[in-house]
């Protein structure tokens, strides 16, 4: 896994060296590293990594996707911010099985570090939603809910945000449970007999 650092030097390189072989007549060969270059500069933007991770997650190939983010050793300097964020999303999305307090982790990060596709920042918050109430945090799994309702313009998570409502709703309709020992009469815990 190459340092984005050394992409862009790449890039630099091959244009240098396209722009000799303009000058020494040699079109065909400067077109084609002027290629090569834009190449560079666009693994720069989207990372091979990321987007095969993405490919094996489509498939639904968990641990194929987990062995291709496994190769980012370092994200802070083999990826750009919105590069980590979709990381970050893609450790969350495979971990939130097993893991939800770590699935909440990676969740938070990649919101903080930035998605550009606002469906995926809204399945980030709708995800976050579930964990929050899963660990009894109605007010912040309602606030997540909203946030992500109002960021799915085209309605491509009407369904799930509509199941989540759902399940809100029979949330809060269940009784509360009373756990503890209660006092008796006489003041003494317990039952009398």
């Amino acid at each position: 896994m190459f340092n984005k650092n050394i992409k862009l030097i790449l890039a630099i390189a091959v244009i240098a060296l396209a722009v000799w072989q303009f000058t020494e007549n040699e079109i065909g060969n400067g077109i084609m590293f002027i290629l090569l270059a834009a190449i560079f500069v666009l693994l720069y933007f989207k990372n091979e990594i990321i987007i095969l991770a993405f490919l094996r997650l489509r498939k639904q190939d968990f641990p194929g996707a987990q062995k291709w983010l496994g190769k980012i050793s370092s994200p802070e300097g083999a990826l750009t911010k919105k590069q980590q964020g979709y990381y970050y999303y893609l450790q969350g999305l495979m971990v939130s099985q097993t893991n939800m307090t770590q699935a909440e982790k990676f969740f938070k990060k990649a919101i903080d570090l930035g998605l550009s596709m606002k469906t995926d920042l809204a399945m980030a918050k709708l995800n976050l939603a579930g964990i929050a109430m899963t660990k009894n945090r109605k007010r912040e799994a309602q606030v997540l809910l909203k946030e992500a309702k109002s960021l799915d313009k085209h309605n491509m998570l009407a369904e799930q945000i509509k199941v989540m409502e759902q399940n809100m709703k029979r949330a809060g309709q269940q009784p509360k449970q009373q756990f503890g020992a209660r006092a008796g009469r006489g003041g003494r815990g317990g039952f009398r007999r």
